[in-house]
């Protein structure tokens, strides 16, 4: 996110060109049964971003509606078409015709309750296209267009097509035309492990069927992201490269085949593009905060971003289990440890997997077996979250629900009910299972099969939200759907996966997350919202059964806190790692997760990333920087500093031997005094990190 350059408070003008529009709806549901008129017009309509550099054409030549792009003089999106086809009310893609255009411009501010950073600026011009069919003017599509610095996003507004307002989307024809030798970070779409792959590096031309958010770079280094915003009710979106490098939205299907399925009037997500002219401008964008609508949640202050740790890794490396036994790892007695541990450093909670009635046997196929109120019996939830608010610890409950979303949803009130009795403030949700196999019972009482991010579960998802705000409870999702950007509308929903996580290093071999995965998820993943990565592990070696190892240096841990933003942050490994390791512990124990502002201030996708973050309503930075597989030296601008202030800053770096395979525990700790544009240069070690405090000086005794 971009520092902000206006004053607290500052109020922006809203501004308005040419005939005003009316206001964008709020929600799918508030659509009334048919869109308003707009002004009449012809021929192609053009709108431009604020600062003029990037601009946006929508067209009829020949009857088919298409749209393009250009930034800064060069073409980076060719005339790609768009368009519908509905099982019952035939389609719209060919002799549509321009008869209304209007535009608007808006300039104003927003404040999130957490996050990324804290004052948020709006700032766009907005084109509203009507596309008609000339024999039958009822039969129309409109196409809201919004062009800000970083980008744009455009959606379709659809008026009720049928007698009954029944409609079923069979496709949606919107392509995103690129050059097919681009550079392309992504990964498959559409295939057994949901969105948790390795990331590719091709050429366009080699990407089949990709999930979004997908980057590319230009041959003239313009960087581009693919991507959706506020996804309600509505499928998700792959990218389909038909042609060559012509990507096609692909609405992820519902089990009968059928894309979406809608009732009356209509509005699609943004289909968003973000744009920069060079790598580390990309990750400063706004873009798809900013096309979500506000908070409809009213006070929000129970939401509390925090650090963690949890009953969670020992099960990954085997020491533990999450079914009942021996060795169950939900224990009174082991929870109360890690009670213990929490209120002696500083964390707010204790997440606890494996808890409740369920887990024993095939849990991945047993599904409807698990209960979210009823524990195992040697897991007294009563006295633990009794002795964890003697100690301010709170106990972070855990919803796997093996796909089976029929079963979940029977149990969420009553199991929402019970967390907020309990004191129970946060719950991951979880839905580890094949892409495609999420359960559902249809009325008729036929099980159904659907994808994670179909348009049934981004129904599912957002009922869970709801329902967990009436209990003030904040959710983060694991196998999820993808972000984009409801965090913003609805808050408690705090946190999510959505990559290959950490885990993957306890058992992955060997498919491992290579030392360059965390250097394109900044590019990829990122770039739609939080991600609950869990950083930390402080024993890099994996379960015994393999050659399981998580292949960074411990300082590039330390930096994924910084680098890899949550408002919810996990210290992952075991307590008594991270008693081994007091001094690297400090950092984990210093570093918020709740900023005024953050800014990229360095990197290259897939090579290396630095950011600097300003902790929220303070005046201490936190610095991340770590590199892929090649070691290299940093240099990175501090212009972001206040001026004529010294601060102190506290590093942990990669000592002068680190390197992931060979030494990656070799920690160098040091400070140093720094002003506003004063260099800062980081050795970086293969595979490795670094981690900086700054403070200003007069307040640094905690520094030293």
């Amino acid at each position: 996110m971009r520092a902000l350059t206006v004053l607290a408070g500052l109020a922006f003008s809203v501004l308005v060109a040419c005939t005003a529009l009316p206001a964008p709806a709020a929600a799918p549901e508030a659509l009334a049964p048919t869109l308003p008129a707009i002004a009449q017009a012809e021929g192609a309509q053009s709108v431009a971003s604020p600062d003029g550099r990037l601009q946006v054409t929508l067209s009829d030549e020949g009857g088919t509606p298409r749209w393009s792009a250009t930034f800064a003089g060069e073409e980076i999106l060719r005339p790609g078409r768009l368009g519908f086809r509905f099982l019952e009310a035939g389609n719209l893609e060919a002799g549509l015709v321009i008869t209304g255009a209007e535009t608007r411009s808006v300039d104003t501010e927003w404040e999130q309750p957490w996050g990324e950073q804290r004052l948020m600026r709006e700032h766009y011009n907005e084109l509203l296209v009507r596309l008609s069919d000339p024999v039958d003017s009822a039969r129309y599509f409109d196409v809201r267009v919004r062009v800000f610095d970083d980008g744009l996003g455009f959606r379709y507004e659809v008026p009720q097509l049928t007698a009954d307002g029944a409609i079923s989307i069979i496709d949606e024809l919107t392509e995103f035309a690129i050059d097919d030798h681009d550079t392309a970070w992504w990964i498959e779409a559409g295939n057994y492990n949901r969105y948790e792959y390795i990331y590719h590096t091709t050429d366009a031309a080699a990407v089949d069927r990709a999930h979004t958010p997908m980057t590319v770079r230009t041959n003239k280094g313009t960087h581009i992201t693919f991507h959706e915003a506020a996804l309600v009710d509505y499928a998700g979106m792959w990218l389909d490269q038909q042609r060559p490098g012509v990507f096609k939205a692909s609405l992820v299907p519902w089990s009968d085949g059928v894309r979406v399925k809608k009732d009356g009037a209509f509005i699609t997500p943004w289909r968003t593009v973000q744009v920069s002219a060079d790598a580390k401008g990309l990750l400063n964008s706004d873009l798809i905060l900013n096309l979500n609508e506000p908070n409809k949640l009213g006070d929000v202050s129970w939401v509390e971003p925090g650090r963690y740790v949890g009953i969670w890794w020992c099960m990954h490396i085997a020491k533990c289990t999450w079914g009942s036994g021996d060795s169950h790892g939900a224990t009174t007695e082991r929870t109360k440890e890690y009670i213990d541990f929490a209120a002696k450093y500083g964390f707010d909670g204790v997440l606890v997997e494996g808890w409740n009635i369920g887990w024993d046997g095939d849990w991945f196929n047993n599904g409807a077996l698990f209960s979210f109120t009823k524990p195992y019996p040697d897991f007294d939830i009563e006295e633990i979250t009794r002795y964890g608010a003697e100690k301010g610890v709170r106990l972070i409950g855990h919803n796997e629900t093996s796909g089976n979303v029929t079963n979940y949803e029977a149990q969420l009130e009553d199991a929402f009910a019970l967390y907020e009795k309990l004191g129970i403030r946060q719950v991951k949700t979880g839905y580890v299972a094949d892409g495609g196999g999420i359960q559902r019972q249809d009325e008729d009482g036929v099980w159904r099969y659907e994808w994670h991010d179909g348009q049934f579960m981004a129904r599912h998802h957002l009922h869970v939200v709801e329902e967990a705000a009436k209990y003030h409870v904040s959710i983060n999702a694991h196998e999820p759907i993808k972000d984009t950007g409801l965090r913003r509308t609805y808050p408690n929903w705090i946190s999510r996966e959505g990559a290959r996580g950490q885990e993957y290093n306890a058992w992955g071999y060997p498919h491992l997350n290579p030392p360059e995965h965390e250097t394109i998820l900044p590019w990829t993943r990122m770039m739609s919202g939080p991600m609950d990565f869990t950083p930390g592990i402080f024993d890099l070696t994996g379960r015994p059964d393999g050659p399981n190892r998580v292949q960074t240096t411990l300082a590039k841990q330390l930096a994924l806190y910084v680098v890899l933003y949550s408002p919810i942050q996990m210290a992952a490994d075991l307590p008594e790692n991270y008693e081994a390791r007091p001094e690297a512990l400090e950092f984990i124990t210093r570093v918020p997760t709740d900023w005024e502002q953050s800014l990229a201030i360095a990197g290259q996708v897939g090579e290396y990333v630095a950011y600097a973050r300003q902790e929220r309503e303070g005046r201490d930075w936190f610095v991340g920087a770590v590199t892929d597989e090649n070691g290299r030296t940093v240099t990175l601008d501090t212009s972001w500093l206040e001026p004529d202030t010294a601060y102190t800053a506290k590093v942990w770096a990669d000592g002068p031997a680190a390197d992931w395979e060979t030494a990656p525990y070799d920690l160098s700790i040091y400070t140093q005094p720094i002003r506003q544009g004063d260099p800062f240069t980081l050795t970086l070690a293969p595979g490795g990190g670094a981690a900086v405090w700054l403070t200003p000086a007069e307040t640094a005794e905690g520094a030293e």
